[in-house]
């Protein structure tokens, strides 16, 4: 990654703050500088080579980590040392944990890290042979191993594995290049304004390969600052209730920057709304002008962008995947169209096939999985990428998606209908958290509604119901809404961190009775 290795050698011995700590006031509690951060890193690699006991290094390092200093100073540890990263959810279960990390030489963990490895049990997640070491950043600190020394240029290697859903309870791994990364981000610097990511808050888990790329590899190229949440305070995507706990946060924290979840979206525009006119931003984000808000995964419905746009807040929606390091289009400050995931980043080339399958080509391509599954994506004979995802491509470029192609219902009576728009409309409604909709084979849709926390589930069906009714065709109509009370536990079942539903959950939930008709 050698534009990222440019910025560490230059900024790597100075006093500039590079991560910022809040505390529960949402005051800032610990400040460290590029020093501070790359010297830690440093005494990690030693630590890791003295761990390997005859003078080596581990081929393969797990990362169990939080929101975390020691989250950046591993991840930069390992980039420098050449070692490939493999970041684990902490909320994924331990099957899921242990698909990831069956052949790791070495897991580091922080105190969250440690603790979720106990609550998995080491014995059901990590290979025998597998050594922990403790990741403290004081402890690190301590040390005094002086700058961090970057491995030797060397031609391209695997530096990342990064989870992703499979057919299966045990995700695939897709591993990651080194000069795929630098392609990405030597991209994006050419497209995002200058000093953007000046200051970045990280309000999802650093596990994701987005958030590594612009709360920490984007804020080191613009010179900035990483702010992050209290350690214990739930990360957006991963509880029900870390949306609105959040919102305290973004305010003290003042962002430049930040990768939103569309539900966190939804609670910006709630929050927008009720500010006083020409207020907005600075209730929200407490800065005078809108930070550069970043969306994806799931869609943003079009209206919800509109009021945010009139109010001074626009929002970034772009699409990604694993499999191109993630970011393949986004829109930007200066090339934006509300309804699109913006125009592909330079190093990407984008087509649509005859049966309007997206196919991404580009030099940010992954270099395989760790398994193959059925949900794996394949590259054609020419090197395109087969996304699985349905889009139109406008005549200037944008890219609009339109759904899945495995995701299309076909209903038992011969109607396709794409899960996604619907889903988008229904989660217009206020009190709507989440929302997944299923339905081949059967006479007519079925879906599963997570309401927030103080909802009256009866009143959100009777509601629900109403909506469909007057909003939508008879094919696209959740014919019987299942409506839960949204919490961490059936959150984390039935969506993923990005918020795409797990239709293959809901779906078997709803057969087999374990959600039922309300």
């Amino acid at each position: 990654m050698q534009v990222l290795e440019d910025v560490l050698r230059r900024l790597g011995e100075t006093d500039r703050p590079l991560v910022e700590v809040l505390d529960e006031t949402t005051a800032a509690a610990r400040v460290l500088s590029y020093r501070d951060v790359t010297r830690a890193a440093q005494a990690l690699v030693e630590q890791l080579v003295e761990q390997m006991g005859d003078g080596g290094r581990p081929r393969k390092v797990g990362v169990l980590c939080g929101n975390t200093p020691e989250f950046v100073v591993a991840d930069l540890a390992l980039l420098a040392a050449r070692i490939v990263e493999v970041p684990v959810p902490l909320a994924f279960s331990a099957e899921q944990a242990a698909g990831l990390l069956e052949d790791v030489d070495v897991c580091l963990v922080d105190e969250l890290g440690e603790r979720r490895l106990a609550e998995w049990g080491r014995a059901n997640v990590l290979p025998g042979h597998c050594r922990t070491v403790a990741v403290s950043f004081d402890r690190l600190a301590g040390t005094d191993a002086g700058p961090l020394r970057i491995g030797a240029a060397a031609d391209d290697w695997e530096c990342k594995v990064i989870h992703t859903s499979g057919t299966t309870s045990r995700p695939k791994g897709v591993r990651i290049r080194a000069h795929a990364v630098n392609s990405l981000l030597e991209s994006l610097l050419s497209v995002m304004p200058e000093r953007a990511f000046a200051r970045y808050l990280s309000v999802v888990p650093f596990s994701l390969l987005i958030e590594q790329v612009t709360g920490l590899y984007m804020v080191l190229l613009h010179e900035g600052t990483l702010v992050q949440l209290p350690a214990a305070m739930p990360l957006v995507g991963t509880d029900a209730k870390a949306v609105a706990a959040v919102m305290p946060f973004v305010r003290a924290a003042r962002p430049t920057a930040l990768v939103a979840t569309p539900a966190l979206v939804d609670e910006f525009a709630a929050a927008a709304e009720a500010a006083d006119e020409g207020t907005a931003a600075r209730e929200v984000f407490g800065t005078e002008a809108a930070p550069l808000i970043c969306c994806g995964g799931a869609p943003v419905h079009p209206n919800v962008l509109r009021r945010l746009e009139a109010l001074g807040l626009p929002v970034h929606e772009g699409y990604g995947l694993s499999e191109n390091s993630s970011v393949v289009s986004w829109n930007t400050p200066g090339a934006r169209r509300i309804g699109t995931v913006g125009r592909p980043l330079p190093h990407v080339r984008v087509r649509i096939a005859d049966d309007g399958e997206l196919l991404v080509n580009s030099t940010s391509l992954f270099a395989g999985y760790t398994r193959n599954d059925p949900s794996s994506l394949a590259l054609d004979a020419d090197g395109w990428l087969l996304t699985g995802d349905l889009a139109r491509i406008d005549e200037d470029g944008y890219i609009h998606i339109t759904g899945r192609k495995k995701n299309v219902i076909i209903t038992g009576t011969g109607r396709n209908v794409a899960p996604e728009w619907v889903e988008a409309q229904y989660a217009q409604l206020p009190f709507v958290n989440a929302v997944a909709v299923v339905g081949d084979g059967l006479v007519a849709l079925r879906g599963l509604f997570l309401v927030r926390p103080g909802t009256d589930p009866e009143a959100a069906l009777a509601e629900i119901t109403a909506y469909g009714r007057e909003h939508l065709s008879e094919v696209e109509r959740v014919a019987d809404p299942v409506v839960l009370v949204s919490s961490e536990e059936v959150y984390r079942r039935f969506f993923t961190v990005t918020g795409r539903p797990v239709r293959a959950a809901v779906l078997q939930a709803i057969a087999d009775g374990s959600i039922g008709s309300n």
